[in-house]
């Protein structure tokens, strides 16, 4: 190899790690297209796992891929929230090598012994505790007379850990699936994203209307309800009452979103999939209502629908709102969403859509299961499509 070409290899491999969004975000992105082909296919029946399909699907989105997306954009914004000192790159390259090693070691160990996935994830863990502690570390330094939104992201990083560490409990059959699943995804995930949103986009959509000063406070404590009802679902009445939170937080959000006077219909396309995704909260839990209720009056399951509405609708759009956002800015372009961009916009919204009617074919036996096999080929190309328009720029600033 010429010197000319080792520099430039070089220099690559240094913008590459040079922000902290750019190697996690990459690294969310490979994730989301690897896992979600091996669980599509191990859900057709293609091949099987040394872990069973609701393991393997929950835990990879959760820990590989949204948990990485989560990095990427806190280490960029997370200091700014609090006027703390920007994150250390050793510290962050560590943490990306040790993600990077845990992703491998999962997938091969899915596929060989469960003991390898169980050291796979107990590595994530500690990588996810490192992480969590440098979050607190900047929190408690903080500058910033103002700490109530880094408070609440922090305690849904907590919740997180606490999430992480039952996953890990489950497998080894000390602890029920569902427990898991029920924090790490209501009180992490969602929450999460809850957090960041509700201060991010009206800041970004420049809406001028005072907060509720309890509403993040407020949605806290009803997640915290609704995460309790999902992981006690076995008792007869748990449905009724998770009916009830269901549409409170429903009404409840709509209601202080629509305060908020968002521009929602006259605004760029980089904005308004904000908006779309902040409204397909309260959407989602209505929704979960609904379902909920059909499947105490007409004996049916509707096979996960509110779940994948917040996951897909609610999370995966301002995700790649946000991801798309953070991308083009950090890299010295205007935050602009082009007919690409919109596409991409639209095509989530596609997804949610496929794989609402899926969960309402299961539930009355309409034997489309060809809407699955569409949904998870749109997620596949819409991440591969994404992926390569904007790896460019993360990978070589191209």
């Amino acid at each position: 190899m010429s010197t000319l070409q080792f520099q430039t290899t070089k220099n690559q491999e240094n913008y590459f790690l040079s922000q902290p969004h750019q190697p996690f975000f990459t690294l969310g992105i490979v994730n989301s297209v690897l896992f979600m082909l091996v669980f599509a296919l191990s859900y057709k029946g293609v091949f099987s796992l040394h872990v069973s399909v609701p393991f393997f699907h929950a835990y990879s989105l959760i820990f590989l891929v949204f948990t990485n997306f989560f990095i990427g954009f806190l280490f960029t914004t997370f200091p700014r929230f609090t006027q703390g000192e920007v994150i250390k790159k050793d510290f962050y390259v560590n943490l990306f090598y040790a993600n990077t090693l845990g992703a491998f070691l999962f997938m091969i160990g899915v596929f060989t012994t469960e003991i390898l996935v169980v050291f796979a994830m107990i590595l994530l863990f500690v990588a996810q505790i490192f992480m969590v502690l440098k979050f607190r570390d900047i929190y408690a330094n903080s500058r910033s007379q103002n700490k109530k939104d880094p408070f609440w992201i922090l305690n849904a990083q907590y919740f997180g850990l606490v999430g992480h560490l039952f996953f890990i409990a489950s497998i080894l059959g000390l602890l029920k699936l569902d427990i898991a699943i029920g924090i790490s995804f209501y009180m992490y995930l969602i929450f999460l994203t809850f957090s960041v949103a509700q201060r991010m986009i009206p800041f970004f959509s420049h809406s001028l209307e005072p907060k509720d000063e309890k509403f993040i406070s407020t949605v806290f404590i009803l997640f915290l309800v609704k995460t309790g009802l999902v992981i006690l679902q076995d008792v007869s009445y748990i449905k009724a009452l998770e009916i009830a939170i269901d549409l409170i937080i429903a009404i409840y959000t709509i209601k202080e979103f629509l305060r908020w006077k968002l521009p929602m219909f006259n605004s760029p396309a980089i904005l308004w999939v904000l908006h779309l995704g902040l409204f397909w909260l309260p959407v989602a839990f209505f929704m979960s209502a609904i379902s909920n209720a059909l499947e105490i009056f007409l004996h049916v399951d509707m096979y996960f629908l509110g779940i994948h509405l917040l996951a897909l609708g609610f999370l995966t759009t301002i995700f790649i709102g946000f991801g798309t956002r953070v991308v083009l800015g950090h890299s010295g372009q205007p935050p602009h969403a082009s007919t690409f961009e919109k596409n991409v916009f639209l095509s989530v919204q596609l997804i949610v859509v496929l794989r609402a009617l899926y969960s309402v074919s299961i539930a009355f036996s309409w034997n489309l299961n060809f809407l699955f096999d569409i949904a998870f080929t749109i997620w596949l190309l819409v991440f591969i499509i994404w992926g390569c328009r904007y790896g460019k720029i993360l990978i070589f600033k191209k």
